[in-house]
Order: structure tokens, then sequence, then C-alpha cells
């Protein structure tokens, strides 16, 4: 079954509940600060939650920097509650690894 995509008042109330995390268009994305080699570490694991529950964000990695942006592309790239289910699930792994949120 396709995610469907939220109404705008739904993202608000969702981007509420996650601080840190801000809409960039048909995205919701959070950036992390940790050592480049714990990034890519982090990004591991990322994956590998994303890949259990079906969907997958994209991912930047810069020195001492870890980007994450998420959108629903079954949903024709628009925010979906999947989206912030994987959100929730990144901020929970990224502290468990020491990240730094920015």
């Amino acid at each position: 079954m396709t995610p469907q995509p939220l109404a705008e008042d739904e993202i608000a109330a969702h981007l509420a509940e996650l601080p840190g995390w801000e809409r960039e268009g048909h995205t919701i994305a959070r950036t992390f600060k940790h050592t480049y080699h714990e990034c890519i570490h982090l990004a591991t694991y990322v994956a590998a939650k994303a890949r259990e529950i079906g969907h997958h964000p994209d991912i930047h990695i810069t020195w001492q920097r870890i980007r994450f942006a998420i959108t629903t592309h079954d949903a024709g790239n628009r925010i979906t509650a999947k989206d912030f289910e994987l959100a929730r699930h990144i901020d929970g792994i990224a502290t468990g690894h020491g990240a730094e949120a920015m």
C-alpha cells in the first residue's frame, strides 16, 4: 500500500514533535556533527534501519557532518507519516552514537 502524502497542517504538527528537523520543499532534513568515521558508521546503522522499515533517506556525508533528507518516493516524492517514522529512528540512532545535533 502506497503511503499518502500528509496535509500541510499534519506536516507542521509532526515537525513540532521533532526538534531539529526542517522542511525543505518536499523533504524533511536534519544535520548532525561527528567525526568523519563516526558519520560513516552512523550512516550504516541508519541504512540498516531504513531497509528494515522499507524506506531510504538521502544521506550526505562531509567532514564532521552527516545530513539526512527524507521523502517518500512511492508517494510522488511527497512527505508522508513514513518519513517521520524514519526521522524518529534517525534521532535515536544518532543520539546513541553520540552525534551532536546541528
